[in-house]
């Protein structure tokens, strides 16, 4: 079993006749006490093009100190990553590679660079003797292991939040490292310095540009990429609301590619947002299900107790239980499946080689004020026909598909706030707004059905069907309070367009 620790931590530069100031000057900190030394011997391992780094991750296997094992470091924010740690053993642990495999895709992972560093630890503590942070002055030496080899050397100082620490308490030491003449270091990690310093670094993605409504647009579908990438690795770890962002990620890829049509040649998008379709859909399956249980847990939690007849937990319960089951197998079988990392190696390929159309040339401020505009139409026309149909389940329908293209509309004003502004940051919100309440009504829609199955089921093991008919009536009546509030959502989506 892997286990898992959040790490906070800042690198600085130094040499070995660094002094490191009195930190007992720090507020909190009334002690600093030696841990002694330590020497640690760590193989990391990555792809022939260093993939991994190219992303920030680092998987190691390393002896000495007190956490001797396999660990992969995920980056979570600047200076702060989550450390999956594993057994130490000569092979690599599955559980590890399984985390990446988004990112390797089948290529083999192999040593690439091996670091021996000499430790030495000392413990920033309390007036009670907790201790807050760990500050260590790590001599190392990189050894390259592919690209013909390289060396390098250096020292560094390390200072490492303690678990549940407050990270306030890193800026405090900060301040008086930096005082002392201590400044932090140029690379994030040890492993990074090591390959600048020892060959050929891995490639990354230089800061996009803004020039153009390609610019743009491109822009947006990486980090949407990269998002989806980071959140593979969550749903994985069985994190929560991973595949709920997983899911958003698929679905404002497909959004930018049908928005953005005038911008990227839409016979080489069109295929890709079919396979986001499939994948989101597949991602759904779960994700439905989990909020349909909440939404349904406390629907029963809001009935009185002389009106739950049956045994409705249980049959509720059960019921989810066989929705369910065996999706979670299923879901990790789709992210290790040829089809999904088909999926992943197009949308590189794109990235690396965008279908630019003549409009991606051109100044965003019009192309994408204009798809703006265009998907906030679509939004108005759906809505125009949906209100015209009488309540029922024509209705519904088209109050779902005005959901979604309000959804679209929302995603594209969002992309075009870095160079609208203002005006694309209101658009987006009124179109939230819209998309919430359809939201609301569509969850109405959804548990209706799902109680009136569960009331078929009771009524055929002669239990009371009373509860789930009560549950319909009330949901019922709050999908006709969200088609109320429409008319004025709307109109406060229409004040906040482009247009408006």
């Amino acid at each position: 079993m892997a286990d898992t620790k959040r790490e906070t931590e800042r690198k600085y530069e130094a040499t070995p006749d660094t002094r490191v100031p009195d930190l007992t000057r720090v507020r909190a900190v009334s002690r600093v006490a030696d841990a002694g030394t330590a020497d640690l011997d760590a193989v990391y391992y990555d792809t022939p093009d260093l993939r991994l780094a190219a992303h920030s991750i680092t998987l190691r296997r390393r002896t000495g100190g007190g956490d001797a094992g396999w660990h992969l470091k995920l980056p979570v924010a600047p200076g702060v990553r989550d450390e999956i740690h594993a057994p130490l053993g000569d092979e690599m642990p599955q559980t590890l590679a399984a985390l990446v495999r988004a990112r390797t895709r089948g290529r083999a992972l192999t040593p690439v660079v091996r670091l021996r560093s000499s430790r030495d630890v000392r413990h920033l503590l309390d007036g009670d003797g907790t201790l807050l942070a760990e500050l260590s002055t790590d001599t190392v030496h990189a050894e390259r292991l592919t690209d013909g080899g390289g060396t390098a050397h250096w020292t560094e100082i390390e200072v490492e939040l303690a678990d549940g620490g407050d990270p306030a308490l890193l800026d405090a030491v900060d301040k008086r490292l930096r005082k002392a003449g201590i400044h932090p270091a140029d690379s994030p990690s040890k492993l990074a310095r090591a390959l600048r310093e020892t060959g050929t670094p891995p490639r990354t993605t230089p800061p996009a540009a803004h020039d153009t409504a390609g610019d743009h647009v491109l822009a947006h579908l990486r980090a949407q990429v990269d998002a989806l990438l980071t959140h593979d690795a969550g749903l994985r770890r069985d994190q929560p609301d991973a595949v709920h962002r997983m899911r958003v990620a698929t679905r404002r890829l497909r959004s930018t590619f049908r928005s953005h049509r005038k911008v990227l040649d839409r016979e080489a998008t069109d295929p890709l947002a079919d396979e986001l379709r499939w994948l989101a859909a597949e991602l759904g399956v779960e994700r439905d299900q989990e909020v349909l249980d909440e939404r349904l847990r406390k629907a029963l939690d809001a009935v009185p107790r002389t009106l739950l007849l049956g045994p409705v937990h249980g049959r509720l319960r059960r019921w989810s239980t066989a929705r369910t089951a065996g999706s979670r197998g299923r879901l990790l079988e789709i992210l290790d499946g040829d089809r999904y990392l088909a999926l992943l190696d197009g949308l590189d390929a794109l990235l690396a080689d965008p279908p630019l159309r003549p409009a991606a040339a051109k100044a965003p401020e019009k192309i994408l004020a204009k798809a703006v505009a265009k998907d906030h139409a679509r939004v108005a026309a759906r809505l125009e026909r949906a209100l015209a149909l009488a309540p029922g389940h024509d209705r519904d329908v088209a109050l779902h598909e005005t959901r979604k293209a309000a959804k679209r509309a929302r995603y594209a004003a969002e992309l075009a706030v870095p160079a609208l502004g203002g005006p694309a940051r209101r658009c987006a919100k009124g179109m939230k707004a819209v998309q919430q309440l359809l939201g609301d009504h569509q969850d109405s829609v959804v548990a209706r059905e799902a109680l009136r199955d569960l009331g078929v089921q009771a009524n055929g093991a002669a239990e009371s069907s009373f509860t789930w008919g009560l549950l319909y009536a009330r949901e019922e009546a709050e999908a006709a309070a969200r088609e109320r509030e429409l008319p004025d959502v709307w109109a406060e989506a229409e004040a906040r367009s482009l247009g408006g």
